[in-house]
């Protein structure tokens, strides 16, 4: 296989210097000095012993700059709000169920994920639903059956036999 020379354009190189003195983020710039040492002319291998970048991943980010523009390469891979409907349409959402609830209706899990469902117009996976109500403290009340330190019913009735009948 051939290499190819890589050329970038003045203006590629000096919107890449602009994006590193603008960043705060170290992986990003790290990410914005492969591009830079690439346009100097280095090696993909030495810009990888350079980086801490491994070559393969060195070579793809400069493939994915020139396909994709520098946008690729500063944005976040994930951001932290992958939610359906934003928190305040899910209180709002949650809020008729609570109402419902708070009638002494009952209210299933079930029946709030195909409402849920209903409302963002696609089907959920199965734990979605209790990671929403979970984020917003939902939690199956039910009593226990007895107290852990209960004692057994042997014990119970030895201390009635032995406790006696009139106190003073």
């Amino acid at each position: 296989m051939a290499n190819r020379k890589i050329t970038f354009t003045n203006d590629q190189i000096k919107a890449i210097k602009a994006a590193l003195k603008k960043n705060k983020n170290k992986n990003t710039d790290r990410r914005l000095r492969v591009l830079l040492m690439k346009s100097e002319g280095k090696r993909t291998e030495e810009i990888a012993v350079r980086t801490g970048f491994s070559y393969n991943y060195s070579r793809s980010l400069i493939t994915k700059y020139f396909a994709l523009g520098l946008e690729s390469i500063i944005g976040k891979k994930r951001m932290g709000n992958h939610r359906n409907m934003p928190l305040e349409d899910e209180i709002a959402f949650l809020n008729s169920f609570i109402e419902r609830s708070e009638k002494g209706e009952l209210v299933t899990v079930k029946e709030i994920k195909l409402a849920y469902e209903a409302k963002v117009g696609h089907k959920i996976g199965s734990g979605h639903i209790y990671i929403i109500l979970n984020r917003h403290e939902w939690h199956k009340i039910k009593p226990r059956p007895q107290h852990p330190k209960k004692a057994s019913k042997a014990e119970i009735e030895a201390s009635k036999k032995l406790t006696p009948e009139h106190s003073i």
